[in-house]
């Protein structure tokens, strides 16, 4: 599957790419928050006031690629919680109107599939429509969904992407199961801690991908997935995935990592670093955007930027490399019980 043009709303200044003239934002505390541009140009003034955070963010980043890519034949999205900030106003709503008159606007954008359905209907886009809520591999099936697509010449053309916003209901709920540090910690010493928990982080990532490669930015070779695995389950499934697309360890020049400071999971990126890429370079991003479910997306955004040769800033880099990066492995997991992996690479190496 090609990338053929992709945005990002992110904690970092994604949408406008001056993230890559090092203009990294330093974020403090246990919440990473997108920066959101303006969307004033872009979505109706009447829409936007009614649109909830989750809405704003799949929508901003990927109604600009359906305007320059009018044919898509499709829209897929990946989410764990959707809006859930939304959801819980309008339970409460239930409660404090006694069943009666409810406000539909947040009923509507409650649901997971508000952003792609939203997208479709101020597209015009009757193509295929679907929403992936599998929580930590959520994009992964998403990805998925549009190979098997493109595999039975369903498709030529699709959007696929990722949203996730923090909600105070689902930080709350996560903070109280450990999952957040208790201490405050920065973008820059994430990495380095050696205690309990991470941060909580957002955005939304959208790719147009098609079958061929004319104009392509980077190419998603094959996508895996595997839960509840032990240590060796994830190496012989990256050996798997590499055999199948007839690579060896040595031809993955770059990792990029989930790493997001939680001594309990972050060994298991050490652990295949240690054994099968001990010589291989290191991104990180998850210091960048903070962790939410379905954080592989802006992986594969930051990913395609790589095998562009674009310039990446040094807080990404955690162990650089002088090496021509012609294939990246993308792996990420979710409270060490999904896991997912990408395997990308850049146009000219994916037509050899």
């Amino acid at each position: 599957m090609y990338i053929k043009d992709l945005l990002a709303v992110s904690p970092q200044p994604t949408y406008d790419q001056s993230f890559f003239e090092n203009k990294t934002i330093n974020h403090s505390g246990n919440q990473f928050k997108s920066i959101e541009p303006d969307y004033k140009s872009l979505i109706p003034a009447g829409l936007l006031r009614r649109m909830g955070k989750a809405t704003r963010m799949g929508v901003g980043a990927g109604l600009p690629l359906l305007q320059r890519y009018s044919g898509v034949d499709g829209i897929i999205v990946g989410t764990a919680n959707g809006g859930l900030d939304n959801c819980m106003r309008f339970l409460n709503q239930i409660e404090q109107y006694e069943e009666g008159s409810l406000t539909p606007t947040d009923f509507v954008q409650s649901t997971p599939n508000s952003v792609a359905g939203l997208l479709s209907v101020m597209t015009g886009n009757t193509g295929y429509n679907n929403t992936h809520v599998h929580k930590g591999l959520a994009f992964e099936n998403a990805l998925l969904d549009a190979k098997l697509l493109f595999e039975r010449n369903e498709a030529a053309s699709l959007l696929v992407g990722n949203v996730e916003e923090i909600s105070e209901w689902n930080y709350n709920i996560e903070y109280l199961e450990g999952q957040f540090k208790e201490e405050s910690v920065d973008s820059n010493s994430l990495l380095n801690s050696t205690s309990k928990g991470t941060v909580c982080g957002e955005g939304s990532a959208m790719f147009i991908l098609e079958p061929a490669p004319v104009n392509a930015h980077s190419v998603i070779k094959d996508v895996d997935q595997l839960c509840f695995p032990a240590e060796n389950d994830v190496i012989e499934k990256i050996k798997q995935l590499l055999d199948r697309n007839n690579l060896i360890p040595t031809d993955i020049r770059a990792l990029v990592l989930g790493m997001n400071g939680d001594i309990r999971t972050d060994f298991w990126y050490q652990h295949i670093c240690s054994k099968l890429f001990p010589q291989q370079g290191i991104f990180t991003f998850k210091n960048l955007t903070g962790e939410y479910p379905t954080a592989s997306a802006f992986a594969t955004w930051l990913s395609s930027y790589i095998l562009q040769g674009a310039h990446i800033p040094s807080a990404a880099i955690y162990k650089a490399t002088s090496s021509h990066i012609e294939n990246i492995l993308i792996y990420n997991q979710y409270k060490g019980a999904q896991h997912g992996f990408i395997l990308m690479s850049n146009v000219k190496q994916a037509n050899c």
